[in-house]
């Protein structure tokens, strides 16, 4: 999820430094100059990547503490750490300025006589702003963006879906692999339970676990050979009950002529894994 860069325009050599900065460190971020294009709904765009951002960073000087629009977008950050219990905007001081009364208690990077001190302070604290339940998997050779969604059928029935779409460095083709997590009946019970308790996330990260130990001990892959979708049903158990994971995975863009051979396990694991440290950073900020 990227990081949402608010500011004011008088701040923008500074933001483009800053923004330059984060993304030779690997942080993927939102800034209107570089997302917007003639004729978008600059409304709509923005609700939406303030919504889809892992962060806001709110940038605070003369002029952003003035601006209105900095200002709908400072509120809608706050209100996001209302509802979602964890921290959201992290406030940004470039330039001695009257500091909005609800940032008042949050801890800021400081850029006013040091940018890499700044740097520094931010780069720490994006690192515990991590979302869960979506993400990207980077080698060398390809990148996985993926994504975690959850709902009941109108049985009742609490079903997980994964969403992986691997894109190859340098190939024409990228890779969609779409699982979706059917309990049985003691497990949807169990889901319903950890629900009621306000332990969703405990229930998701488990089923996710187990899901990655039962490819991992199959060593599931898949081999891709033209753009039909290839589908499998693998059953796996974890304590609650007994699980029923719908694989189905396809080749994207141009053919190369070339087999494809889709580790399903290495990815699951590596989601796993980035969910696992997502979850101990948001612990150990709380």
């Amino acid at each position: 999820m990227p990081l949402f860069i608010s500011y004011s325009h008088a701040d923008k050599d500074f933001v483009d430094r800053l923004a330059t900065q984060l993304v030779a460190h690997k942080v993927n971020v939102w800034l209107d100059r570089w997302e917007m294009h003639v004729g978008e709904s600059i409304i709509d765009r923005i609700q939406r990547a303030i919504m889809d951002a892992s962060a806001l960073l709110v940038i605070l000087s003369p002029e952003s503490v003035e601006s209105e629009w900095c200002k709908k977008e400072l509120n809608s950050g706050l209100i996001r750490e209302l509802e979602e219990r964890q921290i959201v905007v992290l406030p940004v001081l470039v330039r001695d300025c009257t500091i909005p009364m609800f940032l008042r208690e949050k801890l800021y990077a400081d850029f006013r006589t040091n940018f890499d001190d700044g740097l520094r302070t931010i780069l720490e604290a994006v690192a515990k702003v991590t979302n869960e339940w979506r993400n990207r998997l980077e080698t060398p050779t390809w990148h996985t963006d993926w994504a975690i969604d959850w709902g009941e059928t109108d049985e009742g029935i609490a079903i997980l879906r994964l969403t992986l779409v691997e894109v190859a460095e340098n190939q024409p083709y990228s890779v969609l692999t779409v699982i979706s997590l059917i309990p049985g009946p003691y497990a949807n019970a169990w889901y319903r339970v950890m629900a009621e308790q306000r332990q969703e996330d405990v229930a998701r990260r488990m089923v996710v676990e187990g899901l990655s130990a039962e490819l991992k001990r199959i060593d599931f892959r898949v081999l891709l050979e033209d753009q039909f979708p290839k589908s499998t049903s693998i059953p796996f158990s974890i304590e609650s009950g007994d699980y029923t994971a719908n694989i189905t995975t396809r080749l994207l863009g141009t053919d190369t002529g070339r087999d494809v051979l889709f580790d399903t396990a290495q990815q699951i694991d590596g989601i796993k894994t980035q969910m696992q440290l997502a979850a101990a950073q948001r612990l150990e900020n709380a």
